[in-house]
């Protein structure tokens, strides 16, 4: 492979360049290598390779000049290598062969062996193999908690701690969930594709739930230093912007995009300067994306238009554009948001929904008429190991006048929270309390 054409660098901040392209581009990466050789697993582990050799590389040679370009043509350089270990005259290890120009100077590719990391990228193929990804991911031979491990892991780039923070289970259970799913895959020969309108349906209750995860991370990251990862809230709206061109007569489709809108319009406000967290009510509505919002209001337009009725992820944009349109969070319409959390808690129950209608009902009639919820999901010990519940019941004490409950219930929340800025957050309130 050619030598990267920036100058070398540190190790740690050749290690920081890998990873921020990895971040944006490996699903495309991985959608492009499963298309070439057709095998899903083997796709993953061509990619894994090729960012082995990058984190090695880099820093050493400097960072290629396209280097999602290098990555992809150093995956597909190990594709042939694995198939002529396969077979001397395999007929995938052919067409690759000629695809890449071995012998001869081909897009992608240098006599040699050089070169190598100016693959083009076609704009036309990208979306399809990301939403192949997805669709693959969401196979139903797996199981459904399998489906979202993998998908996340593939298509989203959250690591396998990411993953498990984010469902409450251990590392090891998300990494023996997508090993397990992997082999599940390449044992029923699913073939990479968006599958025919017939399958799609059966899958999409999954895809939009993946995609719907991947966003609810990336707008409030469960560990680390950063309160929002933009890269993986993008990633999710594109993928759903992707669906509603794919199947435009679903309104949940249109739905979630418009969820996904309506909540990263306030994106601009949500951390200040220093990327400390800013809450809902001392937000500049002004930094709010109003773009983003007409989007949004739009998707949810289309979603009614269907006449069936709004589903969860149509109830949850409903409540963002209660948000959206509202002046203030003292001019907000919050009477409708108790209604429509009621309605998507009748819709699918939940302890989440129950502790935001919880909010919500603080918010219209008093701290005093929100507590006995909250108290009702600590007895049932719902959200357990999760830092909401135990915020949401500290705010309401606080506001009820009984600061010492107040301190005991945001420490608890303190140290259950995963993210840096977050528990900074829950530490400021707990010291204004004293």
């Amino acid at each position: 492979m050619a030598r990267g054409d920036g100058p070398a660098l540190s190790h740690d901040a050749g290690r920081e360049a890998v990873a921020a392209v990895w971040r944006i581009d490996a699903p495309r990466i991985v959608g492009a290598l499963a298309r070439y050789t057709g095998d899903f697993a083997l796709a993953e582990d061509l990619a894994q390779e090729a960012l082995a050799e990058a984190l090695v590389g880099w820093p050493r040679d400097g960072v290629p000049q396209n280097p999602a370009g290098w990555l992809l043509t150093t995956g597909r350089r190990r594709a042939i290598d694995a198939f002529r270990r396969r077979a001397a005259r395999d007929e995938r290890y052919a067409a690759l062969a000629r695809d890449l120009g071995e012998g001869g100077a081909a897009a992608g590719a240098a006599p040699d062996g050089e070169g190598g990391d100016d693959v083009l990228w076609d704009p036309d193929r990208i979306d399809d193999d990301v939403l192949a990804l997805v669709f693959v991911s969401c196979h139903p031979v797996l199981a459904r908690e399998a489906r979202v491990a993998l998908t996340l892991r593939v298509v989203g780039g959250l690591t396998s701690d990411e993953i498990a923070r984010a469902f409450l289970v251990p590392t090891a259970t998300v990494q023996a969930r997508i090993t397990r799913a992997k082999k599940a895959l390449a044992a029923a020969g699913v073939p990479f594709a968006v599958p025919p309108a017939a399958e799609r349906a059966e899958r999409l209750g999954t895809v939009l739930s993946v995609v719907y995860v991947i966003f609810t991370e990336g707008s409030s990251a469960t560990s680390g230093d950063r309160l929002v990862r933009l890269d993986l809230a993008a990633e999710a709206q594109r993928l759903a912007r992707v669906l509603a061109r794919l199947v435009p007569d679903e309104p949940e489709v249109h739905a979630l995009d418009a969820l996904l809108e309506l909540t990263a319009a306030r994106f601009p406000a949500r951390t200040g300067a220093d990327g400390e967290p800013v809450l809902l009510e001392d937000q500049d509505r002004r930094r709010w994306d109003r773009a983003a919002i007409t989007r949004g209001r739009a998707a949810l337009a289309r979603a009614h238009a269907a006449g069936r009725g709004l589903g969860a992820y149509g109830l949850q944009a409903a409540i963002a554009e209660c948000h959206a349109v509202a002046p203030s969070v003292a001019e907000t319409d919050w009477p409708r948001i108790v209604a429509l959390y009621t309605a998507l808690g009748r819709l699918g129950p939940s302890a989440v929904v129950d502790l935001n209608r919880a909010v919500a009902v603080s918010m219209a009639e008093g701290p005093a008429a929100a507590l006995p919820i909250v108290d009702g999901l600590a007895a049932a010990d719902a959200l357990a190991g999760s830092h909401l519940l135990p915020t949401v019941r500290g705010e309401l004490l606080a506001r009820l006048g009984r600061p010492d409950e107040a301190r005991r219930e945001l420490t608890v929340a303190a140290a259950r929270c995963g993210n840096e800025r977050e528990r900074a957050v829950l530490q400021r309130k707990i010291a204004d309390l004293r």
